[in-house]
């Protein structure tokens, strides 16, 4: 086919040809088109019969990372330092600039410096020592000063002298305070992630998991309240066993008695033989613990751990036990052994550890304790005696209006109780008691779907009324949707039933429907 100032051929002519040059140009020109258009040397087009479309124009995105380069060496030989990686944004001129960070710090593992070693920020203020400043010929000796706004300049205080001079800012790698293991980088404090990545929001759970969600460990928390011996005998006194690996520990005290603690070889680390410590950090269990004491008798022991061995906490009485408070994180293969498997979700309140451990043993799972009482014994008894006795003549369910129970049902009501639930899970129903105006289930967990918090195979379950709402019949098992509740003085710590809450008998087609559902979540 011939053309006015040129020739180009179609696939298919006769001609069999290729196309020109100058044809191929016209339709890489064009190629955005639904039709086809060919353009010669002149100004006319000519149309291969196809419609004209409406020009779509090229969704633009971001460009995309190559891979992240080797670790440069580290900025230090020991003690703190800093190591840097980088990587390329590979894009199109059209398309967006890459998301994140071409580079990339991490904290180098390295070992402490030897005794006596000068510290990074000092080396790096002494370099300007004898040198004059602000046009003066006065000649000063410099030391790091950490008062100042911005933590990663080069502060420096004039020895002997009430100023401090800025000499720009730190090298890289240097720590932002003493007491803190952030690094300064460029200038700017950046925070250290649990995996090691300066300016990563990684962090580890209360189990010591980096990005963690506390699966793996259990909360314990309690209050001892060991009765003042009648015979007026000061003396120590044991509060607890804390175990190995332990995490998060601290312990209080509002009074004039004196806590004290003992490691694993029974030997006192603080307040012990009689003698009574100053406040500071004590080393022990593979750990620090700091040891506080104020003028109005608030005295705590704490530390993050975790803990090598075990440690013993003890009390050196002076005047009446006000109650002992201690807490602590402690890993789920630990637990049993020390709690005999009792949950902290398992109390309606603070536990409180009594004097008789007899007593203790048959009474601790149906009473709740209740803070500041004179005599736990006497008070716990009575009061579950109470509880537990129904108006003459009226039956749990009739001593309050009991509305309608509505019963969760389909794929729908699944799906939303699922994802609006800390816990779900199979559990079977041990025993039923009315306690107030509330209802208890003492369960055996079977399965669990989802829990945002620990949870182990017995708990306590409860009800926020006495009308069977749900109605769970003792030795069946069901599928439970629950809440975790926490109250505002943090004396409540249970998994509670809502009215209207998801409680279906479970069944293998309610398991097998509950396998997915978790997916909905993340849509939502």
């Amino acid at each position: 086919m011939s053309h006015p100032g040129g020739s180009y051929s179609l696939l298919g002519s006769p001609s069999h040809g290729l196309f020109s040059l100058r044809l191929l140009e016209g339709v890489l020109k064009m190629q955005g088109d639904a039709c086809l258009w060919l353009q010669g040397t002149d100004s006319k087009m000519l149309g291969l019969g196809l419609a004209p479309q409406p020009r779509h124009r090229r969704q633009l995105g971001h460009g995309a990372w190559t891979h992240w380069g080797s670790w440069s060496a580290c900025s230090s030989s020991c003690g703190d330092g800093a190591s840097f990686r980088t990587r390329r944004c590979i894009r199109f001129p059209e398309e967006e600039p890459c998301k994140g960070k071409p580079r990339q710090y991490r904290v180098c593992e390295l070992d402490d410096c030897p005794a006596g070693s000068i510290p990074f920020r000092t080396i790096q203020c002494s370099l300007y020592n004898g040198k004059p400043i602000m046009e003066s010929q006065t000649q000063y000796q410099w030391v790091p000063f950490h008062g100042a706004p911005n933590l990663c300049d080069l502060n420096c205080l004039a020895v002997g002298h009430n100023f401090y001079y800025t000499f720009g800012r730190v090298l890289d790698g240097t720590r932002c305070s003493p007491e803190s293991r952030d690094l300064c980088i460029s200038g700017q404090c950046l925070r250290v992630g649990c995996d090691g990545i300066l300016g990563s929001d990684a962090q580890a759970d209360a189990c010591g998991i980096c990005n963690g969600k506390n699966e793996s460990c259990i909360f314990v928390q309690q209050v001892f309240r060991a009765a003042f011996p009648s015979s007026g005998f000061f003396g120590y006194k044991n509060v607890t066993r804390i175990p190995a690996g332990a995490r998060h520990i601290k312990v209080t005290d509002h009074s004039r008695n004196y806590l004290a603690l003992m490691n694993a070889n029974q030997r006192y680390v603080i307040n012990g033989d009689w003698a009574i410590d100053w406040p500071g950090v004590y080393e022990v269990a593979g750990t620090k613990v700091r040891y506080t004491r104020t003028a109005d008798v608030h005295e705590t022991l704490e530390t993050t751990g975790p803990t090598l061995e075990d440690l013993l906490v003890m009390v050196l009485f002076q005047e009446h036990n006000s109650g002992i408070q201690y807490q602590f994180w402690v890993p789920r293969e630990q637990f049993q052994h020390i709690q005999n498997d009792a949950s902290p979700l398992r109390q309606p309140q603070t536990r409180e550890v009594v004097e008789d451990p007899l007593w203790e043993l048959q009474h601790f799972q149906q009473a709740t304790a209740t803070p500041h009482v004179q005599n736990p014994r006497d008070a716990s008894r009575n009061r579950l005696q109470a509880e537990l006795t129904p108006a003459p003549g009226r039956t749990p369910a009739q001593s309050g209006r009991c509305r309608k129970c509505n019963t969760p049902k389909g794929k729908s009501q699944r799906i939303h109780h699922y994802c609006q639930s800390d816990f779900v899970f199979r559990a079977r129903i041990l025993e039923k008691r009315y306690i107030g105006q509330e209802t208890r289930y003492d369960v055996q967990v079977k399965h669990t779907y989802r829990n945002h918090f620990p949870i182990v195979h017995r708990e306590f379950v409860w009800v926020s009324n006495t009308c069977d709402c749900p109605l769970l019949m003792e030795r069946r098992e069901y599928v439970l949707m629950a809440r975790r509740h926490v109250n505002y003085e943090h004396t409540f710590n249970r998994i509670l039933l809502q009215h209207g809450s998801y409680a279906r008998p479970w069944s293998p087609r309610e398991d097998l429907q509950l396998r997915d559902v978790s997916k909905h979540c993340l849509q939502r």
